[in-house]
């Protein structure tokens, strides 16, 4: 019987990364996403810079520990590679460097790093990216999401960067099994007129962590109930206003309706603001947001998206890290139904600033109900 030494590199995992640079910068600037024609150069000139990238390399700083027991298999240039180069990873290389990528650029990057065969397959970016990977790999090889787009209702995403990492160590070590994990998407066209066009695309293979893989997007179902419940937030909420305070009102059915009881017609999927119970700005970017704050007390009315807990990071970027440390974490009021809560074990952020994100864990008061509050744990 023969046998043979393994070289170094064969005895690695490997690990395929592709990073979708333009992935969340609608996010900031109020566009929702990137997604459709001339939307990311419409980003572009309101100001918004790259998301991706620095998510990213926050991703493969916390995968450090295992630098040197993978082999890594990278998009090209802003694909991947800059960000496998800037932390000393030695890599092979698919496609051609480009200063403006395509979906289709996606798709094919995904289709030859899985022919070459990786152990799993590390995308950056969003529901639109998670659609060109399916496209591209089906089943054939698990893949995980590391959360950089604006909008991630798919079932395939890490929670956060350090989450996609440690699932990932631990998935190399076969300590996780796979699973048949949702990709959704909306129609970002639709999603910009106020209306969510979602619908399900597929299924990836995913490794299984439950308390670091976000579940998909669930629209809370609405009951007479719950209705009344939104109905009894708003009150309260409007009753509690201070004068000449400027209310950052977040995107959800239920802050909505703190607008139809002030005759104001919110914003149901972006960011309003409010000062003396009317309407003073709506769907405002983060720069239109910190102007109107600078040098005046405002507050945060924010409510968690239904299934997933997060109350920051999906869906209302507007709301940055910049704009949450200066109204202050104390200013942050947080609304629920009581059904919506019975149905979250925990409240997620995700706000792009992990020490801002740190200041955040523990536990923190939510308001359910007419002069009602419960405590929630952040993770």
């Amino acid at each position: 019987m023969s046998s043979r030494v393994l070289n170094e590199d064969e005895s690695k995992k490997t690990l395929g990364f592709i990073v979708n640079p333009i992935a969340g910068m609608g996010g900031a600037v109020g566009l929702k996403g990137t997604d459709g024609k001339d939307i990311l150069e419409k980003a572009i000139n309101l100001g918004a810079e790259p998301v991706a990238p620095a998510r990213a390399e926050s991703f493969l700083s916390e995968l450090k520990s295992i630098r040197n027991d993978v082999r890594l298999i990278v998009g090209a240039g802003l694909m991947g590679e800059t960000e496998a180069r800037n932390h000393g990873y030695s890599c092979k290389v698919f496609g051609q460097k480009r200063e403006e990528t395509k979906p289709e650029d996606t798709v094919e990057t995904a289709k030859r790093i899985a022919e070459d065969g990786v152990d799993l397959l590390i995308f950056c970016g969003g529901d639109g990216t998670a659609r060109d990977v399916l496209n591209a790999v089906d089943k054939q090889v698990p893949v995980l999401g590391v959360p950089t787009g604006v909008k991630m209702h798919s079932a395939v995403f890490a929670v956060d960067p350090k989450a996609a990492a440690r699932i990932t160590s631990r998935f190399l070590r076969k300590h996780l099994p796979l699973w048949e994990a949702e990709v959704m998407d909306i129609d970002e066209e639709a999603f910009r007129r106020g209306r969510v066009s979602a619908r399900l695309h597929g299924y990836l293979l995913t490794p299984y962590e439950p308390t670091l893989i976000q579940v998909a997007k669930m629209a809370s179902p609405m009951t007479k109930d719950d209705l009344r419940n939104q109905a009894a937030l708003a009150v309260y909420i409007i009753e509690t206003m201070e004068p000449d305070v400027v209310y950052i009102v977040s995107a959800g059915t239920t802050t909505r309706t703190i607008g139809d009881l002030l005759d104001e017609k919110k914003t149901l999927l972006g960011v309003d603001l409010f000062c003396n119970k009317k309407m003073i700005a709506k769907d405002v970017n983060e720069k239109q947001i910190l102007e109107k704050i600078k040098d005046k007390n405002a507050k945060i009315i924010v409510t968690p998206i239904g299934g997933q807990g997060f109350i920051f990071g999906r869906g209302n970027q507007q709301i940055s890290p910049q704009v949450i440390r200066q109204v202050g974490i104390d200013n942050i009021v947080i609304i629920a139904t009581d059904n919506k809560m019975k149905n979250l074990k925990s409240l997620k952020v995700d706000t792009g600033d992990p020490e801002l994100d740190s200041e955040f864990r523990g536990t923190i008061n939510v308001v359910t109900d007419y002069k009602i509050e419960q405590k929630a744990p952040i993770e």
